[in-house]
């Protein structure tokens, strides 16, 4: 036997409903006998009638009262169906992957996932902390959607990277030690160093800048997590370049002081993803509320 078709059911359906086979043919847009052969052509496929046609009301036989009841159900899960395809195909709804350093997951994220929960509550983003490179690398796998990366990043195939934001790098110094007003190469490369680890694209700006002075220090120890490297600033172990949370840096510490330093040094912050044309609604619309957040 062939499979059910939708638009017969529904036929039959608004018969039972609405009692003649005219008010039905209205109710559906459709022509009175378009409506006789969704009947009898479903009748057929079943072998068995499944409407009594009355003097004044068409009623459905018990064969008829049993597709009724079982298609009811049957057309609202093709609409639940239906309605969950067009909500991930226009991003209503969906996981997105998103990888981040933990300087921007403190900093700008939770202003962007507030946002993205007050437009888009269906999605789900699911966050990793993970290394420019790496976010970059998983990018071309598949295995993320979208990072934010430090740059510039060398060009990977199929993968577009767009400025997002800029964050002053800042020397954080013990409170207890005597800093300049403005910390230089010089007197930031004779004191203990807490660097990030050499993998990194900040430990790479951290060494060009000092370069570019002259110097190559060595750290006392290297980290791949800010917050870390913070507490051991604010325990008197070293000093640090990092990045500016204005969301936390701001707020008073009295363990720690945050120094502008000269020549100034900028960490830039872009936006990865793979080409449009193979991104699903749930990306596009995580993009573009991250895109409102642009701070360039």
């Amino acid at each position: 036997m062939r499979q059910l078709n939708l638009d017969q059911l529904r036929t039959l359906i608004a018969i039972a409903d609405l009692g003649t086979f005219s008010a039905a043919a209205k109710a559906l847009h459709l022509a009175q006998p378009t409506v006789s052969l969704h009947i009898s052509e479903l009748e057929s496929r079943l072998g068995a009638p499944l409407v009594v046609r009355g003097n004044r009301r068409v009623l459905p036989t018990p064969a008829g009262a049993a597709l009724v009841e079982r298609g009811r159900k049957l057309l609202r899960d093709t609409d639940d169906a239906v309605e969950a395809v067009k909500r991930q195909a226009e991003g209503r709804t969906g996981r997105v992957r998103l990888g981040t350093s933990t300087g921007v997951l403190v900093d700008l994220l939770p202003q962007v996932l507030e946002a993205l929960g007050a437009e888009h509550a269906g999605i789900d983003v699911e966050v990793s902390i993970r290394g420019s490179y790496e976010a970059m690398e998983r990018l071309a796998a598949g295995t993320l959607d979208i990072g934010l990366v430090a740059i510039p990043q060398p060009p990977v195939r199929g993968i577009v990277v767009t400025p997002w934001c800029e964050q002053p790098m800042m020397a954080f110094v013990p409170q207890r030690w005597k800093a300049p007003k403005r910390v230089t190469p010089a007197w930031l490369a004779a004191q203990p160093l807490i660097f990030n680890e050499a993998t990194t694209h900040m430990y790479r700006l951290t060494m060009e800048w000092f370069a570019a002075a002259g110097f190559a220090p060595r750290a006392r120890i290297e980290l791949n997590y800010d917050a870390a490297i913070r507490s051991l600033v604010a325990a008197g172990y070293g000093a640090a370049l990092l990045p500016l949370q204005k969301s936390t840096d701001m707020a008073r510490n009295d363990r720690m002081q945050i120094v502008p330093v000269t020549p100034k040094l900028t960490r830039r912050v872009g936006i990865a993803h793979r080409q449009h044309a193979v991104l699903d609604g749930a990306t596009q619309s995580v993009l573009k509320v991250l895109t409102g957040f642009r701070q360039l």
